[in-house]
């Protein structure tokens, strides 16, 4: 019991979360060089296992090539994975997970299990009109086709507030959730990230 404790106090687990466009990606690349910790994005892990092959990647493919939302288990498998590959680590930073209440509580239940703990949510808040043009921003160089239409666009912020806000609501409950002021220049939404984490 006492190395868990002493786990829990050195690791920071932060969920990094947002919707599409409000810079979670740009942010988390300079908070694991800052901070040291490990950056787990969903994104990543699906591109990752899919590209390898690995049976959750096998899966993962089955689903999206028809259309289809990758059931949470495929999800949450990949992210164990993951974590437990790199228990070395002074922590985590989770981008794209938890996206439901669902995948909050199979989080809370696998860090029990693992001796750690979530030290916070922190949510970049950003207007929809301002994420509209940054993604569409974004659309001319990164080649995504769901970056150049504002109809798409519009949708998937829809979605992301339908689904994943609860999850906010979720973790508000036990007093981790923090919304951090997501417009400036990206040094400025830095430092107060930075802070926050900090106090955590």
């Amino acid at each position: 019991m006492h190395v868990n404790m002493q786990n829990k106090k050195i690791m920071k687990n932060i969920i990094l979360f947002g919707p599409p466009g409000s810079g979670k990606g740009t942010q988390a690349v300079k908070l694991v060089e800052v901070f040291g910790l490990k950056h787990i994005s969903t994104g990543d892990l699906f591109r990752f296992n899919m590209k390898n092959d690995t049976p959750l990647g096998k899966e993962a493919k089955s689903y999206i090539e028809k259309g289809e939302l990758v059931p949470d288990s495929v999800t949450i498998g990949m992210l164990k994975s993951a974590v437990n590959e790199n228990m070395d680590a002074k922590g985590f930073i989770l981008d794209g997970f938890p996206r439901n209440i669902f995948q909050s509580e199979s989080l809370d239940a696998f860090f029990k299990e693992k001796g750690i703990e979530l030290s916070g949510l922190l949510s970049l808040d950003v207007e929809d009109d301002e994420l509209v043009k940054r993604i569409l921003n974004r659309g001319k160089t990164s080649g995504r086709k769901d970056d150049s239409s504002e109809e798409i666009i519009r949708n998937r912020i829809a979605v992301y507030s339908a689904q994943t806000s609860p999850v906010f609501d979720y973790y508000a409950k036990v007093n981790k959730s923090f919304k951090i002021d997501g417009l400036g220049t990206v040094e400025e939404i830095f430092e107060r990230l930075s802070k926050k984490i900090k106090e955590l």
